[in-house]
């Protein structure tokens, strides 16, 4: 088991709002994150959502490092782990906080997401036996690792569940584990500004965020449109689970459309332990 306390100081430059930070390996271009994404361990699921999603623009925008200590919370069925295990494998640290790992937790569905995690790290010891597993609650806060010693945390489409359900928790814990300086990066549905959130329907509000975010010691480093999607017209009967990979409740005839449009308009975001 990886020691969660790392030596290495993390070198940051913070960008303005739509500037990225560019690390020296990133601005040399980063042949370990290529090779981890390009690895064979990655099921071909997967990679057909990278066009979406866009691992390597994400993750240089956040600045993770190969030597970093990273928790990824709520990894659900793992699509970044994928990534990040291999890329953290030889020198840096991955930490899966899961979901209340209780036979009872706040919602039923947790337990499903925790499964999933398992199965993933179970199929390949080789790629994840390194990986830490961790436990976040939303409705306590949790010490998801060694204060101070984290230098990424990284939440990828779980904010609009836990934006209402114990968001001071979870903000709380995340600057708990960081080291002074660490980074917090979100990625999760984007809402339009100019109308007022719909509950329930996956998306939520940039500035609604930040607000969370400034209000619990962080600085807001900067936004990315690396995963904004125009064609995402966010007027979904079902919310944004109709879109791929979900097509909830979608018929074969409707499925094409869906498609089409592709994944979510999605906000990247990234805030600094100050």
């Amino acid at each position: 088991m990886k020691t969660l306390v790392k030596t290495s100081l993390l070198s940051l430059m913070l960008g303005t709002l739509g500037i990225c930070s560019i690390s020296s390996a990133v601005a040399q271009g980063n042949a370990d994150l290529r090779a981890a994404i390009d690895g064979e361990h990655r099921s071909d699921l997967n990679r057909t959502r990278d066009v979406y999603r866009n691992p390597y623009e994400t993750l240089t925008f956040f600045g993770v490092e190969s030597d970093d200590v990273v928790i990824e919370a709520w990894p659900g069925g793992g699509w970044y782990t994928e990534i990040l295990a291999a890329y953290l494998q030889d020198e840096g640290t991955l930490i899966g906080a899961t979901y209340d790992r209780s036979p009872e937790p706040l919602a039923g569905w947790m337990s499903g997401s925790n499964a999933m995690f398992q199965r993933l790290l179970d199929s390949n010891t080789e790629a994840y036996g390194d990986v830490v597993v961790s436990e976040q609650l939303t409705q306590a806060q949790s010490q998801i690792a060694a204060p101070g010693s984290v230098d990424v945390i990284l939440d990828f489409r779980n904010a609009h569940n836990w934006i209402g359900m114990g968001a001071d928790n979870v903000i709380m814990a995340w600057h708990d584990a960081l080291k002074p300086g660490g980074t917090v990066g979100i990625v999760d549905h984007r809402w339009n500004a100019d109308e007022a959130a719909i509950a329930g329907n996956g998306y939520i509000h940039e500035q609604q965020l930040i607000d969370l975010m400034t209000g619990h010691g962080f600085t807001f480093a900067g936004s990315s449109e690396i995963n904004a999607n125009p064609n995402d017209p966010k007027t979904h009967e079902g919310g944004v689970w109709m879109l791929p990979p979900n097509l909830r409740g979608l018929s074969a005839e409707q499925r094409p459309m869906y498609q089409a449009i592709g994944e979510s308009d999605r906000m990247t975001m990234k805030f600094i332990k100050n």
